[in-house]
């Protein structure tokens, strides 16, 4: 079964990853080369004598198949990971609930949890804005976000379940909410803020980029969630993952008479 639901993960997160590719293509690109016009503009020429680094990956193998090729293992990553917490909350979280309607709930929980949370307080930004030298820890600080929301997720559903048993349904499921905000809003307090972005670049540039960067990953989990829920129950049930081959062809006995 686990294997199945691997599978499944797996066609989910190719789709995401495809369809992530075209958003990013259409929504990201315009922005992503403003701000490396802006970094040209701003990029002092080099010195006499000296010899410009040379491009390892030109701009148009990036926007290209470098971009399907990140998107379509990020996304295929995320499918697989997606169906092991799948295998792992399904009838432990919320008993009861049908696979598909588990999948669609997993997967804005997810969103919420692995990229708004970070995003909030770690925005990305365009290629040609921040220090080089800080991206080690610009890096650190992210990943930190993401694995306390994380963890944090993962207490608020303890926090549900024993709350559960003293209230009802739904004031457990509040309570559980309201820890796990207290706890990304008192992590977003501590962690150290990141201020690099240049005075003089464009926020349009900034929000226009930002906003292809949601829209990129909400497309990748939007798609996981929709086309996982529509194979995960075919598969726990032991049907077929192609639809049409659920459907058997007709027997016929050769020299048997027609009852036309």
């Amino acid at each position: 079964m686990l294997r199945t639901l691997l599978i499944c993960g797996l066609l989910a997160g190719l789709c995401g990853g495809l369809l992530a590719t075209g958003f990013a293509e259409l929504a990201g690109e315009p922005a992503v080369n403003q701000a490396i016009a802006y970094e040209e503009a701003h990029t002092p020429p080099p010195r006499p004598g000296t010899q410009a680094e040379p491009e390892v990956v030109s701009r148009d193998l990036q926007s290209t198949a470098g971009l399907l090729t990140a998107a379509t293992v990020y996304g295929l990553a995320l499918g697989g990971l997606f169906a092991l917490a799948f295998a792992w909350a399904y009838g432990r979280v919320s008993p009861g609930t049908s696979p598909a309607r588990t999948a669609l709930w997993l997967a804005a929980i997810a969103f919420a949890v692995v990229y708004v949370v970070p995003f909030l307080k770690y925005p990305p930004n365009p290629p040609a804005v921040g220090d080089p030298d800080t991206i080690g820890r610009r890096t650190a600080l992210y990943l930190a976000m993401m694995w306390i929301s994380i963890f944090g997720a993962i207490a608020a559903v303890r926090i549900r379940r024993a709350a559960a048993e003293r209230w009802t349904t739904g004031t457990a499921t509040l309570v559980a909410l309201a820890s796990f905000v207290a706890i990304v809003v008192a992590a977003g307090i501590a962690l150290p803020s990141v201020h690099e972005i240049p005075r003089t670049f464009p926020a349009t540039t900034l929000w226009r980029f930002r906003e292809a960067s949601f829209g990129m990953q909400a497309v990748m989990w939007t798609t996981i969630g929709l086309v996982f829920a529509g194979l995960a129950p075919r598969a726990m049930s032991g049907r077929s993952l192609v639809p049409w081959r659920d459907r058997a062809p007709r027997a016929r006995t050769l020299g048997a008479p027609s009852t036309d």
